[in-house]
């Protein structure tokens, strides 16, 4: 889609491409004038580039074409994500191989928090895949202060109420029981920033560890703490067909959909909607 005769790809892609934002962030700096194709200011669209032979500028930077590269990183327990931290805490910048890429973590992860991420300067990938509406599942095993009741699962399942709305599990299953602490495995297919923790928290059971364990096809699996590996090409075209699945999914549910009607509004049901707690918006990446 991004191609046309003679090996021309659409603006928006190149830029894509080559690391400097998604390809609805590019089309925001396109239209905001903030980007020069052979020292001409481009504001509309479709715009196309030669990448043999056009000279492409965004602020005053040249564009040069970069390698995509994709990763998965086993984070270590108090590394955060941030490329600056006021604080002095490890970074997991400090963790990745020298590419000469900017890669970017997919998702959030909080400081505490270990496990499976997906690094990559595919900006494009990286927002479908953190989208909400990617329905790639996420896997936690996760470490529980008390005894998880049997009925937990079932609660999980059904949905717990946080700021953004009522957040579910897609699958839960209590690997074990002890009077101190339980372990329960959790998947989720959509996620508001720090859920498992907070959906727990509300059910009574605070989090004493939290690990991402599988995120879509990707495990961990040949991948020690605070390593990283690249990608197979297989892997990254599973990536790819998994969000292009949801999106077919999306397309079609907005084809069935039916036209919304004063009798459909929810109003009548908001006020018996439980106290919502104060937790952070969502955030897609970093």
């Amino acid at each position: 889609m991004g191609r046309r005769e003679g090996g021309r790809l659409r603006l928006q892609k190149y830029l894509a491409d080559a690391g400097i934002a998604s390809r609805r962030d590019a089309e925001e700096l396109i239209r905001a004038g903030r980007v020069l194709l052979n020292d001409e200011v481009v504001t509309e669209l479709p715009a196309f580039v030669d990448p043999t032979c056009d000279r492409v500028v965004v602020d005053g930077a040249l564009v040069r074409a970069q390698k995509l590269e994709y990763w998965v990183l086993h984070k270590p327990p108090g590394y955060v994500l941030a490329t600056r931290d006021p604080q002095g805490r490890r970074r997991i910048v400090d963790l990745l191989p020298e590419t000469g890429a900017r890669l970017l973590p997919v998702g959030r992860m909080d400081a505490e928090s270990s496990g499976l991420l997906v690094m990559t300067n595919d900006h494009e990938l990286a927002e479908r895949l953190a989208s909400p509406r990617s329905g790639v599942p996420h896997v936690y095993h996760v470490e529980v202060k008390g005894r998880a009741p049997h009925e937990l699962a079932a609660r999980m399942r059904a949905g717990v109420y946080l700021s953004e709305g009522k957040a579910h599990a897609s699958a839960v299953q209590i690997q074990h029981a002890g009077n101190d602490r339980s372990a329960v495995l959790v998947t989720l297919r959509e996620e508001y920033p720090r859920q498992v923790r907070r959906m727990l928290a509300k059910l009574g059971f605070p989090v004493k560890k939290l690990k991402r364990v599988e995120f879509g096809p990707l495990d961990l699996k040949g991948t020690p703490v605070g390593a990283i590996r690249r990608l197979s090409r297989r892997e990254v075209d599973d990536l790819r067909e998994l969000v292009a699945q949801a999106e077919r999914r999306q397309r079609r549910h907005r084809g069935r959909r039916p036209a919304a009607t004063s009798a459909a509004r929810p109003a009548e049901h908001e006020a018996a909607r439980p106290p919502e707690d104060n937790g952070p918006r969502r955030r897609l990446i970093t």
